[in-house]
């Protein structure tokens, strides 16, 4: 069996930044079990799954689609990278003539489309509330030692758990900070967690003048220490960015070893815009 793949860093414009993500073209169902195997095989952060809803449809001139996403170590719910990735695969790879992309997905109806050198993901929006300190503080130790939190939120329908660090810390700090995920899991008491998301406020001078909020992401729960740049993460960020900030449209910075951007647009409808660009890198063939 021959299924075609093809490597995409996501929130960038460069090879070897951003995130990657392996993404499949299915022509036919896979057997359930292989979904697993191939993502743990890739060993990304996302292996994602296109596959066609009807017998008849096209990967050229369709323009709906189901859409799976898969860790090393299991299924999750929303993967905005590696719907970036699916949606340059069919763009750029497939040359497919829609303007708008329909993914059907574990967290709905996902749109993807082209705005000249971006593509435009449109996202649920995930409000965040106040967290008592308490449930979470051997969690915040292992992440953050003894720096200064300025709010601690939660996210209950993502389970990520933001941390906002004082805004006396320049964005050097949060880069630079040496994070071993690992004993979050040990740290988790409460089993709510399944993200980590770290954050700062933006810098309005400087040499990184520009970006309006930094983060990192953290996801030991599902088998990845820290992800690069992580679209649903930003789901949960921008909604608190937002209210913080009272803007709209945002651009933000993942501040992970490999880096990415994220330019962003609260909308009207409770969804939120996230734009990114893309690096093809690899294409091929699964054979099996």
């Amino acid at each position: 069996m021959q299924i075609p793949i093809v490597t995409v860093d996501a929130f960038t414009d460069r090879p070897f930044s951003g995130n990657p993500a392996a993404v499949c073209l299915l022509e036919n169902d896979l057997d359930e079990d292989l979904h697993q195997k191939i993502a743990t095989e890739m060993n990304l952060s996302e292996t994602a799954f296109i596959r066609k809803l009807q017998p008849g449809d096209d990967f050229t001139k369709s323009s709906h689609f189901g859409l799976r996403w898969f860790t090393p170590a299991n299924e999750v719910p929303l993967c905005g990278h590696a719907t970036l990735a699916a949606a340059a695969v069919l763009f750029h790879i497939q040359k497919n003539t829609n303007a708008v992309l329909t993914f059907v997905t574990l967290s709905g109806e996902l749109k993807a489309r082209r705005v000249e050198h971006h593509i435009v993901l449109d996202l649920p929006l995930y409000l965040t509330y106040p967290q008592v300190l308490q449930e979470v503080e051997d969690l915040i130790k292992a992440a953050v030692g003894d720096m200064i939190v300025q709010d601690l939120r939660y996210s209950p329908d993502t389970k990520k758990l933001l941390v906002r660090l004082s805004d006396a810390y320049e964005r050097s700090v949060l880069e630079e900070l040496q994070v071993n995920a690992q004993r979050f899991l040990s740290a988790e008491k409460t089993g709510k967690v399944k993200g980590l998301i770290l954050t700062l406020k933006g810098n309005s001078s400087g040499k990184h003048r520009g970006y309006d909020f930094y983060s990192r992401y953290f996801a030991p729960w599902h088998g990845i220490l820290e992800d690069p740049v992580t679209g649903s993460a930003h789901a949960v960020l921008s909604s608190y960015w937002s209210e913080q900030l009272r803007k709209k449209e945002m651009l933000a910075f993942q501040c992970s070893r490999r880096g990415g951007e994220l330019k962003i647009s609260l909308r009207n409808d409770g969804r939120v815009d996230i734009a990114g660009q893309i690096a093809i890198v690899l294409k091929g063939n699964l054979t099996f």
